[in-house]
């Protein structure tokens, strides 16, 4: 049961991670919306934004400038590396 636990943690650890690699190359490289990466980052959003949002109300995102930098992929990063640690 152990092993499922972390393979499921390991797996949303590599989802998180390719989501905001994913999210550099859609709005810094201007992809329309019919693109095929485009579209397996909607597919990942609509996964992992439920995850993020009671992050994001505890947590708001933390102003630079005129620019908002949202910690809560950080925070479910340390989430589910505490969670690996406690089970794995």
């Amino acid at each position: 049961m152990t092993s499922v636990i972390c393979a499921i943690l390991n797996l949303a650890w590599l989802g998180l991670l390719a989501w905001i690699i994913l999210s550099y190359v859609v709005n810094f490289g201007k992809l329309p919306w019919g693109h095929p990466i485009r579209k397996i980052y909607d597919a990942m959003s609509n996964v992992i934004n439920p995850i993020l949002m009671p992050i994001r109300r505890m947590l708001p995102p933390v102003r630079a400038g005129s620019m908002g930098l949202d910690l809560s992929p950080m925070v479910l990063f340390l989430i589910i590396i505490v969670l690996q640690r406690i089970v794995c």
